[in-house]
């Protein structure tokens, strides 16, 4: 009967490296960053020619925000979208026609050339 404790000795070891790996993972899980929740984005195609409603739909604001908001949101979705980080050229030049409606900045022509 000399491996009862030999046994009941490596059953204690195993709980004691599992609770220090569980007081480590916690800790670590404590000490993060807190991660902004994910936003809803407009998903929809586009129209021929840019309205405002579509483009506070775009950036993700109201049709009556005012002007430093727009650019604040206007930031966030390019940053999300730009070609540089790996997003297309098409969606952010449709943002940046959303800015630009929204901030009453428009063409005269429909065409983006």
């Amino acid at each position: 009967m000399a491996t009862t404790p030999l046994i009941a000795g490596v059953a204690i070891a195993a709980a004691a490296y599992a609770g220090r790996y569980g007081i480590q993972a916690w800790q670590a899980f404590k000490a993060r960053p807190p991660t902004a929740r994910m936003r809803r984005f407009y998903d929809g195609g586009f129209q021929p020619t840019m309205t405002r409603r579509e483009a506070a739909l775009i950036l993700g604001v109201r049709e009556r925000t005012p002007a430093d908001k727009v650019r604040e949101a206007h930031r966030r979705v390019m940053v999300a979208n730009h070609p540089d980080a790996g997003g297309s050229h098409y969606l952010a030049s449709k943002i940046n026609e959303a800015k630009d409606v929204m901030l009453g900045k428009t063409k005269s022509s429909g065409s983006a050339f």
